[in-house]
């Protein structure tokens, strides 16, 4: 007579309320993570020099004495603290998703956390690898282009406002972009599309891609080619990587069901 596997989380329940206050602890340790680096950076190097930072690489396609402009009152003030902000969450996103792993990991199987856990480190910097791309490569070549069509009549001097919100929308749209292989992963390990299928739907993709691209990057072909064409290539990546992980992160009652298969 078969014997029922042992529960790996028998005995380790919690109260509700014991829960609620590891959450606020875990929550109060991200926080204060967060205020410890935007304290280190409000004093080096500095929010202002943070936001130089920042418009680098389109001060770097400006015009000659061409400069950024501030058409409110306090945006001067207002937008180096937003980058302030934005810079330390960011650096501190690691603390971040470690008091979330550490909130979550008690209540997974092993298994479970054989999923989870490389999910959020790889989903981390992926995202990270996107912005760096996009900061890096995409933002010299966007307005570089864009600069090559600007009438000799009009001398550019973008506000300080709409380049945040222009910078966090492409920041955003290409860190999400770049995780494509964790949502394959994350469809195929949870069987809701086979890998067979998603081989099979690599041409969507591609068409797919191109439209994504087409609506959230720039009207410029080369800031469209840069989002969709890593997508494609992530795709690809995201297949390899699905099969391997799939592999590695089954429940011991499937590999059970699969010796006794063969």
């Amino acid at each position: 007579m078969a014997t029922e596997p042992e529960d790996e989380l028998a005995g380790t329940e919690q109260p509700f309320v014991a829960h609620l206050v590891e959450l606020r602890d875990r929550l109060i340790k991200a926080v204060i993570a967060i205020a410890i680096v935007a304290v280190v950076l409000g004093v080096y190097p500095g929010p202002g020099a943070l936001y130089d930072i920042l418009a680098a690489p389109l001060i770097a396609h400006l015009p000659k004495g061409a400069t950024l402009i501030a058409t409110s009152v306090i945006s001067p003030f207002i937008v180096p603290l937003k980058i302030l902000l934005m810079t330390a969450f960011l650096i501190a996103l690691p603390v971040v998703l470690w008091q979330v792993w550490a909130f979550v990991a008690p209540g997974l199987y092993s298994h479970e956390k054989k999923l989870v856990l490389p999910l959020v480190v790889s989903s981390t910097l992926l995202f990270f690898i996107g912005v760096a791309f996009c900061y890096f490569f995409v933002f010299g070549q966007v307005f570089s282009f864009i600069q090559s069509f600007a009438p000799k009549s009009i001398t550019a001097a973008p506000d300080i406002e709409a380049y945040l919100t222009f910078v966090l929308t492409m920041f955003i749209a290409f860190g999400c972009a770049f995780e494509v292989p964790i949502v394959v992963i994350v469809l195929a390990r949870m069987n809701i599309v086979p890998v067979e299928k998603l081989k099979e739907f690599r041409g969507y993709f591609v068409v797919l891609a191109f439209i994504i691209a087409a609506v959230i990057t720039p009207p410029d072909v080369v800031s469209q080619l840069a989002l969709a064409i890593p997508m494609c290539l992530l795709y690809e990546v995201g297949i390899w990587a699905a099969q391997i992980f799939i592999k590695h992160t089954k429940a011991p009652e499937d590999k059970a069901a699969e010796e006794a298969k063969t």
